[in-house]
């Protein structure tokens, strides 16, 4: 049994250790500059054996959108907990996303494929969905009896269309002063729960 549990642990190593280097090559050369030769080359093993993790690149940068929305997730959660009301919690989850698309920008590039010349998301992937659905339970509190799905809907694509489209601008263009994207983000947010309280 120690054996098998041995192996076991190897390979999750093994695993980790090429998401790791793909994760390494995004952030100094850039998406498109991952293959499966270069992983291999970090890691010190032959391509074979990468493909025996992962069938090809991008189920390998599948599996890092994923954990990224996992990531992510887990941020925003924390976020939402150090709050009761729902104007505060959406408030502070709206910046941690925000600052999750920064701290983690090759992750948060891959995951909405910006500036990634294959886009490996798709609606199949229920990682992706965890961070949207606690904004939409937190809208649904904050508009209390008034809340209806199609209401909801639409106050979460205003939050997400300002900040995604914010931060899109300032990862393929940088030069924006020091203080005002955050300003900006904060007048939108404000904005935005100051519209649903009504």
């Amino acid at each position: 049994m120690a054996s098998k549990d041995r192996k076991q642990r190897l390979k999750d190593d093994t695993r980790r250790n090429i998401l790791d280097a793909a994760l390494r090559i995004g952030k100094d050369e850039g998406w498109q500059a991952l293959s499966m030769r270069k992983i291999a080359d970090i890691i010190e093993y032959t391509p074979p054996v990468i493909y025996e993790y992962f069938a090809n690149k991008e189920a390998l940068m599948l599996q890092l959108t994923k954990l990224g929305y996992c990531m992510l997730a887990k941020d925003m959660r924390e976020a939402r907990d150090k709050h009761t009301s729902p104007e505060k919690q959406l408030e502070d989850m709206w910046l941690t996303y925000w600052n999750f698309a920064f701290t983690q920008k090759e992750l948060y590039q891959l995951m909405f494929g910006i500036e990634v010349n294959c886009c490996v998301w798709d609606n199949s992937i229920p990682e992706a969905e965890v961070p949207a659905n606690m904004i939409w339970e937190v809208i649904g509190n904050l508009m209390g009896d008034a809340a209806t799905e199609d209401l909801i809907c639409k106050r979460y694509y205003t939050f997400w269309s300002v900040v995604h489209g914010l931060i899109s601008i300032n990862l393929v263009r940088q030069g924006v002063p020091d203080g005002m994207n955050e300003q900006v983000l904060k007048d939108a947010i404000g904005g935005i729960i100051h519209a649903i309280k009504g």
